[in-house]
């Protein structure tokens, strides 16, 4: 009987072992594959950002934005804006869109700063009136 009972001990703590080891095992490997799938968080470049600008109007002339993004140069430009960067479209323009001739050089401002906030993954907190003179 002492046998046994020494054998079911030992095959507890071996078990039990044995089952931390794996639970340390899990969570290495949670945290591991977690930083190698995550992307890397940098500014993004105005280069990066001419390049997605041209794919946008290129959706657009492919008419995958619909016609109304056809329509004129400035819905065109509201489009390839909301395309490039819809959070920070519609927190910047999409109560007061673009219009025929409009030259907004804050809103211009903040939509970038707004791009470079999200590129980072931070918070779009603070960005609209950020740049008002």
């Amino acid at each position: 009987m002492a046998t046994k009972k020494h054998l079911l001990l030992n095959s507890s703590s071996s078990s039990s072992s044995s089952s931390s080891s794996f639970v340390v095992f899990l969570i290495c490997n949670l945290l591991l594959s977690h930083a190698v799938i995550a992307k890397p968080h940098h500014p993004i470049s105005d280069t990066e950002v001419r390049q997605k600008k041209n794919e946008c109007y290129a959706d657009i002339e492919r008419g995958l934005w619909g016609w109304k993004c056809k329509s004129s140069m400035i819905a065109k430009e509201n489009c390839a804006l909301h395309c490039l960067a819809p959070p920070c479209y519609e927190l910047i323009y999409a109560s007061d869109p673009l219009e025929e001739g409009e030259k907004d050089l804050v809103r211009s401002q903040e939509f970038k700063y707004c791009m470079h906030k999200l590129s980072l993954g931070e918070s779009l907190e603070g960005i609209k009136g950020s740049f008002e003179y």
